[in-house]
């Protein structure tokens, strides 16, 4: 399973995603929130089309194998 990382305002927290599984023309993705101290995990679902304009425009990205056994 791939992570990838979304980009944020500086002093948001983090927020991270892992693609869960695909459905005809979508991914199913687990999204995790870290802030103020608080975790927050939701399952939603994102077309494939809008995935790879996120990719192509930095807005997310895929985490290394270190940065993703920290997160």
């Amino acid at each position: 399973m791939k992570h990838y990382c979304i980009k944020t305002r500086a002093g948001d927290g983090i927020e991270y995603l892992d693609i869960v599984r695909e459905i005809e023309d979508s991914y199913v993705i687990c999204v995790t929130r870290f802030r103020n101290g608080s975790t927050k995990v939701s399952e939603e679902t994102i077309t494939r089309h809008l995935f790879n304009l996120c990719l192509k425009t930095g807005y997310i990205y895929e985490m290394t194998n270190a940065a993703a056994s920290v997160a």
